[in-house]
């Protein structure tokens, strides 16, 4: 017979193969080793019921735990009795007629407490609210006029930003209309520390430019 000769894409799928073989046996010995912990944490496999770790008793219930969602129409409202009993409620996120926060009265309603009526210590457990207000608010440019008070020579900080682009390779740079907005600088300085470098003088300029944007609706 004829030599054989090896070429070198020979001995690199020869490479390739040995690789993906040893790839697999990981791979399995890996999910032998999954699967025993498994089998472990179960319970099969052990010889006697002192080996195994005995599950965590559930932490009982001190008072009433709300989920509450507030959106720019409505307010959706889930509560948990301490005895595992689920209750919902949705209303208006906005009512005139009605004094206070709508998601505190939903929640008092369960409660069965009086509009007025604090709280008592204990009855509620935990409180949880999501809310996407502020984000329409922003989105449609419904916003409060903001006054921003920075360091002196930062005033262009605003138009600035972070220098974020949407699109990076955009030969022309659209930008966001920027938000309402009142800049007022003032001479006073922080270390990285937090020592104060330049203490804030709040008197002088700063108080008139502060009563002037006071009295042109800045609140």
């Amino acid at each position: 017979m004829g030599e054989v000769r090896v070429g070198p894409q020979d001995e690199l799928r020869d490479g390739l193969y040995e690789a993906v073989a040893a790839t697999a046996d990981k791979t399995r010995h890996q999910e032998g080793n999954v699967m025993g912990a498994i089998r472990l944490a179960s319970g099969e496999g052990a010889g006697t019921e002192a080996s195994r770790s005995p599950m965590p008793e559930p932490r009982p219930e001190q008072g009433w735990r709300f989920a509450i969602d507030r959106g720019g129409t409505f307010t959706d409202l889930v509560g948990r009795s301490p005895a595992g009993q689920l209750v919902v409620r949705k209303v208006l996120s906005v009512q005139p007629q009605l004094p206070g926060d709508p998601a505190i009265g939903a929640l008092k309603e369960v409660l069965q407490l009086e509009p007025d009526q604090p709280l008592p210590p204990g009855l509620v457990e935990e409180v949880r609210l999501g809310t996407t207000v502020a984000t329409n608010a922003l989105l449609e440019r419904q916003l409060e006029p903001v006054l921003l008070l920075v360091n002196s020579g930062f005033a262009d900080l605003p138009p600035i930003g972070d220098q974020h682009r949407p699109d990076i390779f955009a030969l022309r740079i659209e930008r966001p209309e920027p938000l309402a907005m009142r800049v007022i600088e003032v001479d006073a300085r922080l270390a990285a520390d937090g020592t104060e470098l330049a203490p804030l003088q709040p008197g002088g300029t700063l108080e008139s430019d502060l009563r002037r944007a006071l009295a042109d609706g800045y609140q």
